[in-house]
């Protein structure tokens, strides 16, 4: 006889006993109610009202007893269960009802959670050597974090191109090891924060990243490459790999370095040239013929472009080695952007085109470089020139915006830009491939404006639709802002240098 069909005896003679014991108590209950002399019926209530207490007690009791051996089965499979924590396994030697049924059963749910969890182990230990040893040969750089952002593998391409050991690496943040510097301020560290914090999925990407080595000398160049994904199973959140440029991105700036050395021997010429101009134009006033008056005006604003050109390679020189720098000053920026749109006027007034001011009044003094920011009122003036097409109408605004940033937009209604050329726009020698071949330039106007305006502290985008024309915006802050900077410089005003890489959050260095 095996041990479920002992247990099922063993119930049904206990159920049997009991349900004898309550028939034998009802009726000694009712032959003591008629002994006492009461009338039958109360006598017959009395032994039916006694029988129903005793029924529910014994039920009771009943289920419980024949009951406790699926109990202590049931809490013998919740112990050993993935999905279930802190449930103690039963203690089943206590066990009186079924026990030889319920200890085999039991033995066999911990026989078999032990054989199924080995295997689940040895297969969890299986896919981890193998996405190791995928990390490990990957051929670029890798790296990959968990939540805490703390480096937990990398591929073996990655300790050769940083030339550092594992032990300075493994178990620290990317950022303590490794000194990335980018050419935008929203670098590989405000990503991961902004991912963390509002994104479960996302993926991002930038190019012309500089990487200081540990020797102190040594750059090296690469792209950059982001995935994250929250919450991952293995406990990986982040998986950045590096595609060194190192050579295409140097020979880049050794081109722009040798084209600086060729233009700042352009700078003397260039200076006698707009004195003369200057000379001509003052000394021939009214006594030339206008045809000749125009020739000497066209050449002036020629004079002029060419000036902006050659400054303009110089600072983006100055702007890679951070050697350009910004001395900040209390201005009023009605006068600041007359006086800095004057040589775009007359370039205007050649091409039959009007540029048309609407400054509010009151605006707060800003904290700006005229000299530089000057530039950047150029830079946008002139590609609003450029590309405006066959309109004749660029508009400049200047307003207080909702976080108190004085902020000016150049529009115009020309060509436009597509969509997908707007991220790429301020980046070093970026061209749209659509309009190069048509309109001049050396795509470093726009990347020279955005370190300029980020040195003060603000921002700078555009809005386009192709063949309604784009606006390009940028802030400044009030002077009354940086007041407590103002205090801890010199009496001079601000210092700040131009970063063209930025480094952790960093927009500036005082």
């Amino acid at each position: 006889m095996d041990d479920f069909q002992k247990l099922e005896q063993r119930a049904y003679g206990y159920l049997l006993l009991v349900n004898i014991l309550t028939l034998i108590v009802g009726i000694l209950i009712w032959m003591y109610a008629d002994y006492s002399g009461l009338p039958a019926t109360t006598a017959f209530g009395l032994a039916s009202i006694g029988m129903a207490a005793i029924v529910v007690i014994t039920s009771r009791i009943a289920s419980t007893f024949i009951l406790q051996p699926l109990r202590v089965l049931w809490q013998a499979i919740l112990h050993v269960s993935p999905e279930t924590v802190n449930i103690p396994p039963p203690n089943i030697e206590k066990l009186r009802f079924g026990h030889e049924l319920v200890l085999s059963l039991a033995n066999r749910v911990y026989q078999f959670a032990s054989q199924q969890g080995a295997a689940d182990m040895a297969d969890h230990r299986k896919a981890v050597l193998q996405a190791v040893d995928i990390v490990n040969l990957f051929p670029q750089p890798l790296f990959v974090f968990d939540k805490e952002q703390v480096v937990t593998n990398a591929s073996t391409s990655a300790l050769t191109y940083l030339d550092i050991e594992s032990n300075e690496l493994f178990g620290k943040k990317l950022f303590d090891s490794v000194d990335l510097e980018f050419s935008t301020s929203q670098t590989l560290e405000k990503w991961i924060v902004d991912c963390q914090q509002n994104k479960v999925t996302d993926q991002a990407f930038w190019q012309r990243v500089r990487v200081n080595m540990k020797d102190g000398k040594t750059v090296k160049q690469c792209d950059v490459a982001a995935y994250y994904n929250r919450d991952n199973a293995s406990g990986t959140e982040f998986i950045i790999t590096l595609s060194d440029h190192s050579e295409v991105y140097g020979q880049d700036d050794q081109a722009l370095g040798f084209i600086a050395l060729a233009v700042h021997e352009l700078r003397t010429p260039l200076t006698m040239m707009r004195g003369y101009v200057e000379v001509f134009e003052e000394e021939l006033d009214g006594k030339i013929s206008p045809e000749l008056t125009d020739y000497l005006r066209k050449l002036r604003i020629s004079t002029d472009q060419l000036t902006a050109f050659v400054t303009n390679i110089l600072n983006v020189v100055r702007v890679d080695e951070n050697q350009l720098t910004f001395k900040l000053s209390e201005s009023d920026w009605k006068t600041v952007l007359g006086q800095g749109a004057a040589s775009m006027l007359a370039r205007a007034q050649v091409l039959g085109k009007t540029i048309t001011f609407k400054v509010d009044e009151n605006l707060p003094s800003v904290a700006v470089d005229p000299v530089s920011i000057t530039e950047v009122i150029n830079n946008l003036l002139d590609n609003a020139l450029k590309y405006s097409g066959e309109s004749k109408d660029i508009i400049v605004t200047a307003t207080l915006n909702k976080e108190d940033f004085v902020e000016t937009t150049v529009q115009d209604f020309g060509v436009g830009i597509p969509e997908n050329v707007v991220p790429n726009l301020f980046e070093k020698f970026y061209r749209n491939h659509r309009t190069r071949n048509q309109f001049g330039g050396t795509g470093l106007g726009l990347y020279l404006s955005k370190a300029i305006v980020t040195a003060h502290g603000g921002n700078i985008w555009v809005k386009s639709k192709p063949g309604q024309g784009s606006s390009f915006t940028f802030t400044v802050q009030p002077y009354a802002s940086l007041a407590d900077e103002h205090k801890n410089s010199d009496n001079d005003g601000i210092t700040r240098h131009a970063h063209g890489w930025i480094k952790n959050h960093s927009m500036y260095r005082r």
